[in-house]
């Protein structure tokens, strides 16, 4: 700061002297905060770039980071120059099968001398393809009394059965056409009984309550019961079982929704996330291959087991990710990923070295874990893996041997998808009645989707048993 002559005449030499300095000193402690000032910017703009790339890579790589709907732009596609490959075969669209009606288009009369016209020849054609309006049938049935002219005894005819009636019972008046028809709507499109209600008014003019539908609903569940269990009876006769969880709320109550199923059933069933529910569906007498996740609900489990390699690939991606400048991580993730390639060709490989090329991924395995097993987290990200692949070392490599078992379990992922989806669409259930008609329909319709049939043809089967046995 300067000073003004009548300040400066004002004060002494010494004064003046002590002045500066004190002057001088300040301006070196404001010159070294600046120094400090723009060493931490520098350093907060290099963290920054760090981060915005970590952040741009984890954008590209993860479609969860993105908006909910928004896909990744789609690449354009490069026109291969010269001419186009010849295909095999034409790909054109197939006519129907032989039209159901025909309107012929021909003229009367010559529009230029009104002469009439007859006969003539087809030159080309026009297919258009029309849902006819399938109005609800209301098939009344009336008892006629007839009195016999010579005896005169009045003659009234029994009660149908319910399978002359194509009902469930007696007492029942929808037939098994539209209670299959209805549960098809609501387990295997998902549609909430609000939809359904809607659908059956809006294409067939029929008008049935919400109660109607959900009790519908419940005669079918408890038709399939019995199906049901003899489901669940052949999964626990499997020789390989993949398990997964999901949630369910049932009357605001938070529960969970556990999937078993093999290449061709599916068991639903709803509980707490605990290992009595493995116990429960899978029964003592299951000795085949379990394969799940790494829950700890499983590890009871005294059999066989194969974890989920897809889940632990997952896991090592998102650290690699979380930690793209430690190279002793990405090493170590590019060697895990080389030992499962390995015991992926083992598995294709003679049967007589599938036992000794398990041991070998085993211990190969074990080999790249062991440095870390007691490290710290903060400094070697992944210790936890590390321990996690110790503990569960002898069921990771189970596919090895059998070719017929799959390493991960996206078996039972692709099984729960369905289910999840009507979920997200109708939410939970309101009841433990409510619960059983979710399970049960989610365990035929999804076994009859694995096995490849009909659901709305197999439905009505069932039905027309259920009905012939009454």
């Amino acid at each position: 700061m300067a000073l003004t002559r009548e300040v400066a005449g004002a004060l002494s030499h010494a004064e003046l002297v002590d002045l500066v300095v004190r002057q001088s000193e300040l301006i070196d402690q404001l010159q070294a905060v600046i120094a400090e000032q723009r060493t931490l910017i520098a350093q907060l703009e290099a963290r920054i770039r760090e981060l915005e790339q970590q952040l741009e890579q984890r954008d590209r790589n993860d479609p969860s980071q993105r908006m909910p709907g928004l896909k990744p732009a789609a690449t354009p596609r490069r026109r291969k120059s010269g001419p186009r490959k010849r295909r095999a075969h034409g790909f054109s669209r197939r006519e129907c099968a032989t039209p159901t009606e025909q309107v012929v288009h021909a003229a009367a009369v010559c529009p230029r001398c009104a002469t009439p016209l007859s006969g003539g020849t087809e030159r080309w054609r026009k297919e258009v393809l029309e849902l006819p309006a399938a109005p609800v049938r209301i098939i009344q049935h009336v008892y006629v009394e007839r009195r016999c002219p010579r005896c005169g005894q009045s003659v009234v005819p029994p009660p149908a059965s319910p399978a002359e009636l194509g009902v469930l019972s007696g007492r029942q008046r929808l037939g098994l056409g539209l209670l299959a028809y209805v549960a098809l709507l609501r387990a295997e499109l998902r549609l909430p009984v609000q939809l359904i209600q809607w659908a059956l008014q809006a294409l067939h003019g029929l008008e049935l309550s919400a109660g109607a539908i959900v009790g519908a609903l419940q005669r079918v569940a408890a038709v399939g019961q019995t199906t049901a269990a003899e489901i669940r009876a052949t999964i626990r006769a499997s020789p390989r079982v993949y398990a997964d969880e999901t949630g369910l709320r049932e009357e605001g109550t938070n529960g969970y929704l556990w999937s078993f199923s093999t290449e061709q059933e599916r068991y639903f069933v709803r509980g707490p996330r605990t290992k009595a529910m493995v116990d429960e569906v899978l029964g003592p007498e299951f000795a085949g291959v379990l394969v799940s996740d790494f829950y700890a609900a499983y590890d009871h489990y005294d059999g066989p087991h194969q974890r989920c390699w897809a889940h632990l690939l997952r896991d090592i991606h998102d650290l690699t990710d979380k930690h793209p400048t430690d190279a002793a991580l990405q090493t170590w993730a590019t060697e895990v990923h080389g030992v499962y390639e390995r015991a992926c060709r083992a598995q294709l490989g003679p049967a007589l070295q599938r036992p000794v090329a398990q041991r070998q991924c085993e211990a190969d395995l074990l080999g790249l874990c062991q440095p870390y097993l007691d490290a710290e987290v903060a400094s070697v990200p992944q210790a936890v893996l590390c321990r996690r692949i110790q503990k569960y070392l002898p069921e990771l490599f189970t596919f090895v041997a059998d070719p017929a078992l799959s390493s991960t379990n996206n078996a039972a992922e692709r099984s729960v998808r369905p289910v999840v989806c009507q979920r997200k669409i109708s939410g939970g259930t309101r009841s433990p009645e409510g619960t059983r008609t979710f399970c049960t329909l989610a365990t035929l319709f999804g076994t009859w989707r694995a096995r490849g049939l009909d659901p709305l043809v197999a439905c009505r089967s069932l039905l027309t048993q259920a009905a012939a046995s009454v």
